[in-house]
């Protein structure tokens, strides 16, 4: 059975870019109905995988959509609430070094996600990520879906584009809130982890197993 992951934050921390009501419904109420139908859906299925990548691609191979759905959007959302941080900070170190030759500036970076998450058509993620060479790229993925249609990406950050994201706050503003959320609340550091972590230099960030580990 997967538990719904505490936040590493408290529920008003990311105000005002993303409101204590807008983030405590989208982790219990969406988060929390991912993970809820996941251990329905695994308690019909014949698989017992103890990892969600592991139920992921038992569903992949069994055709189970509704258990990969369920299985991959509770996994996205754990990864965007590591991946955000009450404390702004900016990029550092190798990944900051990598964002300025390779995308031109951090401002630009921002330009370019922000044009991502906009041109993403319905509901989705923005990711930026990161290959085992170091070369940066941001990609967007619809639905339930994630970073993987990069080939051996590593994913350093990730912004919901789905619009329980951020209609109560900004209405149909995608890209105001995009350009808002990107000022203010990417974890850098943990981003910096990553970074490293896709090059071989320490773990990666890995979704809690069943047992909650």
């Amino acid at each position: 059975m997967f538990l719904l992951p505490p936040l590493p934050y408290a529920y008003d921390a990311l105000a005002p870019v993303t409101s204590a009501r807008t983030l405590h419904h989208h982790h219990v109420e969406h988060h929390g109905s991912y993970v809820k139908a996941l251990n329905a859906l695994l308690e019909t299925a014949n698989i017992a995988p103890d990892t969600l990548d592991g139920v992921m691609a038992a569903a992949r191979q069994s055709g189970n959509r509704a258990l990969f759905n369920n299985a991959a959007q509770a996994r996205n959302h754990s990864f965007f609430w590591d991946a955000m941080t009450d404390t702004p900070g900016t990029p550092t170190g190798d990944l900051a070094a990598a964002i300025t030759a390779q995308m031109g500036s951090l401002a630009d970076l921002k330009t370019a996600f922000v044009a991502a998450g906009v041109a993403q058509f319905g509901s989705g993620w923005v990711w930026l990520v990161a290959d085992a060479e170091g070369g940066l790229a941001i990609t967007v993925s619809h639905d339930a879906q994630d970073w993987k249609g990069k080939t051996d990406a590593t994913p350093l950050i990730v912004c919901d584009v789905w619009e329980h994201a951020y209609y109560l706050d900004h209405q149909g503003n995608r890209a105001g809130f995009l350009a808002a959320w990107f000022d203010a609340l990417p974890n850098w550091a943990f981003a910096g982890r990553q970074y490293a972590a896709a090059q071989g230099y320490g773990p990666k960030w890995e979704h809690p197993d069943s047992n909650g580990n």
